[in-house]
């Protein structure tokens, strides 16, 4: 089964104002983050979301709402599930910390002192081993703890597309899902499967209310289960 997947970055925080890091910790939207969330249902506003997902976030669930409810097309759900397995990167004792101060103490004992320098030099798998070998208590999420946790979100989605939920009944081949997302794994999905020279620019994050669009297929591995459609529109 295809799904026409609709990853969604939530509207600006107040953490994303303060150029903070923003993974599991929680900050309300700002006015314009509110705009942007308004702005993104717009873009989906004629859209049939046969299913509809998000972090147990506040800015997700909050984008996620405002967007169902501009939604009029008949068969649109009423209701979004939430499941931590959406969540953003865990920064661990970098939660909440000036972004450059915290890629500084992850980068620069590897003397790359800021994140577009991590990628740049180690990749950007270095850029959470790094923060977790910095953290002191280590709970920062390493890149293979984060994509573990990444995939069982999608296999989420295919068990419910398969098989129902209580909001929805199982789906079919070309529905249309909304998930809202976040602007690191937004960043980091694209990196891994968008195809080689796409000439797409991954040195920011997507605008927040940005929409980018993947074709997902529920029955493949996590490896080679997304097609990127379109990025940051």
């Amino acid at each position: 089964m295809i799904l026409h997947l609709h990853l969604v970055r939530h509207g600006r925080t107040y953490f994303n104002r303060y150029n903070r890091l923003q993974g599991w910790s929680n900050s309300p939207l700002t006015d314009s983050g509110i705009a942007d969330a308004r702005k993104a249902a717009d873009k989906l506003k004629n859209v049939r979301l046969a299913a509809a997902y998000c972090s147990d976030t506040t800015r997700a669930e909050q984008t996620a709402r405002m967007i169902l409810q501009a939604n009029t097309v008949a068969g649109t759900v009423s209701d979004v599930i939430e499941n931590k397995a959406f969540r953003e990167q865990f920064y661990g004792y970098f939660e909440a910390m000036d972004m450059n101060l915290a890629w500084y103490a992850a980068g620069a004992p590897h003397g790359a002192p800021t994140y577009a320098q991590i990628v740049e030099k180690y990749g950007a798998a270095a850029t959470k081993d790094f923060l977790k070998e910095a953290d002191p208590f280590h709970d920062a999420e390493s890149n293979d703890e984060y994509w573990t946790r990444i995939a069982s979100g999608y296999a989420l989605i295919a068990r419910d597309a398969k098989n129902g939920t209580d909001f929805f009944p199982p789906l079919h081949d070309g529905d249309d899902v909304l998930q809202i997302s976040h602007g690191n794994t937004l960043l980091g999905l694209v990196r891994r499967f968008a195809p080689a020279g796409s000439g797409l620019d991954l040195t920011h994050r997507p605008a927040n209310g940005s929409v980018t669009t993947f074709d997902f297929d529920t029955e493949a591995d996590f490896d080679h289960c997304l097609r990127l459609v379109s990025y940051n529109k």
